[in-house]
């Protein structure tokens, strides 16, 4: 193979890699170097339901007091084989309403940003999804052996607080990133949905 026509076959990979679905609703979708079915899941007695990797298990409780050693984890910690990447979700005894959510997010930013200085923060957003508020932010922080990105996420479920967080190694941060504002999109409570019509 000439030169010439590795650079067609190289320039026909990244046109095929750009067609291949992104969707996490519509199919397998390819995150680095590997394929991801995703499947709606739900949570806390079913009152919540998102869109997860089908593979994604409930981390052993043995690595989840390594990875997270204080002692009020997350009451729900899955990731995927290695442990590498992590979704978080946890019911904060902690009144919320739909309205706050905005100011809380920014509240846990700042607070992030001041507890913290050696993070580097990027977008925070604030979205109306399936009638709810959802307030998140990310950002990269340095660790042990590699920097790590975390993308950290408040809703309200119930008039209470509840808080998300996804973190994956920093090096597949561009592979993850916009999965997990879809994942986050694709949240739903039960609560608006059973609301009885007037």
């Amino acid at each position: 193979m000439s030169f010439h026509d590795e650079q067609i076959q190289a320039l026909l990979n990244q046109v095929e890699q750009a067609q291949k679905p992104k969707d996490i609703r519509s199919g397998p979708v390819l995150i680095g170097d590997e394929s991801y079915e995703f499947v709606e899941r739900a949570f806390f007695e079913d009152k919540l339901t998102m869109y997860l990797p089908a593979t994604f298990e409930e981390m052993p409780v043995a690595l989840q007091k390594i990875k997270y050693p204080y002692e009020q984890r997350p009451e729900i910690v899955l990731s995927n084989e290695p442990g590498t990447v992590n979704l978080t979700l946890n019911r904060v005894d902690q009144k919320l309403q739909d309205e706050w959510v905005q100011r809380l997010t920014s509240g846990m930013k700042a607070m992030l940003q001041k507890m913290q200085p050696a993070n580097v923060f990027y977008g925070e957003q604030l979205e109306e999804v399936n009638g709810k508020s959802i307030g998140y932010f990310d950002f990269k922080s340095p660790a042990l052996d590699e920097p790590v990105y975390h993308n950290l996420f408040y809703f309200e479920l119930e008039g209470e607080t509840v808080m998300g967080s996804f973190n994956c190694p920093y090096r597949q941060y561009a592979d993850w990133r916009d999965i997990v504002v879809q994942v986050i999109r694709s949240i739903r409570t039960v609560q608006e949905e059973e609301e009885p019509s007037v």
